[in-house]
């Protein structure tokens, strides 16, 4: 009989968001890494900081490129780059959500071949990246709140 480990689940991810002052807000995760977020000047902040909306660009950015570089390695691909541009283009009406996103890859290396840069693409935007499928599928969102008087 063959013995199966059996693995826990997987604990909920946490991030902490701080307001600081003005439109500026630090984001903290339970390992204690750090990052600003702010508004640009135009509505009110100082610009000191990624907006929300940017860094989900980021995330769908750096999840498809960790995906695509362990795909290229695992092919025996020498990748000594990769760049991967994220745009989004947002629709007129509130909630102004992206209506169109595109990522566009720069792989750098020698002896590189399409065929595997197709591939590992292919993989992460059809298979890994979890932030992509997310944002193809959407997510339940629940909510609450607290009230601290002082």
């Amino acid at each position: 009989m063959k013995m199966v480990e059996k693995k826990e689940p997987e604990a909920p991810s946490v991030v902490r968001v701080k307001w600081v002052d003005g439109m500026r807000f630090v984001a903290t995760d339970s390992a204690g890494h750090s990052m600003v977020m702010d508004a640009s000047k135009r509505v009110g902040g100082e610009g000191s900081g990624f907006s929300p909306l940017q860094l989900l660009l980021a995330a769908l950015g750096g999840c498809t490129g960790m995906d695509v570089v362990d795909i290229m390695r695992k092919q025996r691909q020498r990748v000594e780059g990769l760049e991967i541009v994220v745009s989004g283009e947002r629709v007129k009406e509130p909630p102004r959500v992206y209506g169109k996103i595109h990522v566009e890859y720069r792989v750098r290396g020698g002896g590189i071949r399409e065929e595997a840069v197709e591939r590992a693409v292919r993989l992460s935007e059809e298979k890994y990246c979890s932030v992509g499928a997310m944002l193809k599928a959407g997510a339940k969102v629940s909510s609450g709140y607290s009230i601290q008087q002082t």
